[in-house]
């Protein structure tokens, strides 16, 4: 068994290269998917947000506020009040996603997709952990795959998959744009993370070098998989 993170920051490409490990048969686990799940009603994540942020995060119809929310902590600077009320909840359920997967294929390899694998790390040790799985990634994946590409271009992608060009999305364009900015400001840079990442993956280029890249790595986590599986 491999339990492999992969991370990248908004517009890398991450969740392109996660596609291609899926259809090569890797196991996915989207962080982001289960964090949504996490601050549904009914979640005590979700309770514990409305108790920290206020009611005016909800909507008329009792669900949050995500843009909301997500202007108070990247503009509000309260980013890391919300970190710690749903990374731990979410990492707790990576982890039983990954035992569920290995206890039906021991020799899977177990993909994390997460933008944050480092910065959960600084979050929990900027909050004084030391000896938790939240500060120290190897405690909780056994690899970590980094989607690097130009911050321009990654501010661009975001751009255009939330606005998507045509008349009249130049304002809109630009206000993703901002939006973005904000938020690789939380990230910490492609330079840092690469010098721990145990695999980089380039995507400044054409989709024939990403998939390149991609299959020569699948072969390389199967490899170690079946070598740790033995």
């Amino acid at each position: 068994m491999l339990r492999a993170g992969l991370t990248g920051g908004l517009g890398s490409g991450k969740s392109t290269v996660a596609a291609l490990l899926r259809s090569s048969g890797a196991c996915i686990i989207e962080a982001d998917a289960l964090g949504r799940a996490l601050m549904e009603p009914g979640q005590k994540v979700f309770d514990r947000i409305v108790e920290r942020f206020g009611p005016q995060v909800l909507t008329p119809d009792g669900r949050l506020n995500r843009p909301l929310l997500a202007d108070l902590a990247f503009r509000g600077g309260r980013v890391q009040e919300l970190n710690a009320i749903v990374h731990p909840a979410t990492i707790a359920l990576q982890r039983q996603k990954m035992d569920a997967i290995f206890a039906r294929d021991p020799r899977a390899v177990a993909v994390v997709e997460s933008a944050l694998i480092f910065e959960v790390v600084r979050d929990a040790r900027a909050r004084g952990e030391t000896d938790t799985p939240l500060a120290d990634w190897r405690r909780r994946i056994d690899r970590v795959i980094l989607v690097t590409a130009p911050d321009e271009l990654k501010i661009a992608r975001y751009a255009a998959r939330v606005s998507p060009p045509g008349p009249g999305q130049e304002s809109a364009r630009e206000a993703a744009a901002a939006e973005a900015r904000v938020r690789l400001k939380h990230q910490i840079p492609d330079a840092e993370k690469a010098a721990e990442a145990d695999y980089v993956l380039e995507n400044a280029g054409s989709m024939e070098a990403l998939h390149k890249q991609v299959r020569a790595l699948w072969e390389r986590l199967k490899t170690e998989s079946e070598q740790r599986t033995a």
